[in-house]
């Protein structure tokens, strides 16, 4: 069976959020304990968490099952912390990188299972939840390279997906994978 990495950007500030993505609660919950939660049952290991912004506090949230790694260009946008966390996958004997994104606290096990039975060194897949190409996305270690080259800006991997051939795998029946730019309305309001 393929070994599958689970990524998981949480470097982010959140200003349209109103703070870091990755302290942010669901029933008490943090999403990135959450998410971190979420590769592992779905069938990734070891997990790998890319912070930045609060990296303290977040990384205090974590266990020592998970991996840490600090992206400190992260003001960048999306394509610094991939680039970070591709260097730190390299490294390991896998044969691809599940990557996820924390504000997609509807994202389950269940779609990451289904991603990562698609795992091969070649391979290019991401979830489709009927309105397009979502995350998380599954990228082979024959691209690594090539997608840690292309990380740019928040564009992330997107121009190097959209030059190669990569499968769609509808998870519409799963979750929305809608992430979450705004924090919920207060009450009484």
């Amino acid at each position: 069976m393929p070994r599958v990495v689970g990524l998981l950007l949480a470097a982010g500030a959140g200003r349209r959020f109103g703070g870091p993505k990755a302290l942010a609660r669901t029933d008490g919950e943090p999403w990135v304990i959450r998410s971190a939660r979420v590769l592992r049952d779905g069938g990734c290991d070891p997990i790998v968490v890319v912070v930045g912004a609060a990296r303290d506090d977040v990384a205090a949230l974590l266990d020592d099952t998970v991996t840490v790694i600090d992206a400190p260009d992260w003001a960048a946008g999306m394509g610094a912390s991939l680039r970070a966390g591709v260097a730190a996958v390299v490294a390991l004997d896998a044969d691809a990188v599940l990557v996820h994104l924390v504000d997609l606290p509807d994202v389950g096990a269940d779609v990451v299972g289904r991603l990562v039975a698609h795992a091969a060194p070649d391979v290019l897949a991401r979830a489709d939840y009927g309105h397009g190409p979502g995350h998380p996305v599954l990228i082979g270690r024959d691209h690594w390279v090539g997608v840690a080259d292309a990380a740019t800006g928040d564009r992330g991997a997107r121009d190097y997906l959209a030059r190669h051939a990569v499968t769609r795998v509808d998870c519409s029946d799963l979750a929305d994978g809608t992430d979450v730019d705004a924090p919920p309305p207060m009450l009484g309001r």
